[in-house]
């Protein structure tokens, strides 16, 4: 087992979206919206979160190389009574992509949105059966070739 060399690789820009939703009861989700969670706000929470977390990945995956990253992105967004979205668009200028490190940057920011909700969403027997993270993907994938030229997946 070892890291994969990438030594011979050149520095280019790269940068990659990845997105994921959590699905939560619609009185917890109004509760966001009025700004009446008790551990404060989730939603500001998530992003300072989802930062840090991109900032570490290297030290939570196991082979991943340290990245300097130039940007990172968190947009968080309600988007039905139910369901709270959560993008990260992470960038750098590197010798490998930043997919790994835009996909923990929204597994911790969904994380964190549970974490600070999860009291609300207890059922009458203390279980979670409304909530759920969900659908964490890549969506968007960029790297700059040699002569400038964007590859766009």
């Amino acid at each position: 087992m070892s890291m994969i060399d990438v030594s011979n690789k050149p520095e280019v820009f790269r940068e990659a979206t990845a997105v994921g939703t959590i699905k939560l009861k619609p009185e917890t989700v109004r509760l966001i919206k009025e700004g009446k969670i008790a551990k404060g706000d989730p939603i500001y929470a998530a992003k300072i979160a989802g930062i840090l977390a991109a900032k570490k990945t290297c030290t939570l995956i196991p082979l991943c190389h340290p990245l300097p990253l130039t940007n990172v992105q968190i947009e968080i967004k309600v988007s039905t009574k139910r369901i709270v979205n959560v993008t990260a668009t992470v960038k750098t200028k590197a010798q490998t992509g930043v997919e790994m490190e835009a996909l923990t940057a929204v597994a911790v920011s969904l994380l964190t949105i549970w974490d600070m909700t999860k009291q609300y969403e207890k059922d009458a027997k203390g279980q979670y059966p409304s909530t759920t993270i969900q659908n964490i993907q890549v969506v968007k994938k960029v790297k700059e070739g040699k002569r400038g030229k964007a590859s766009r997946k």
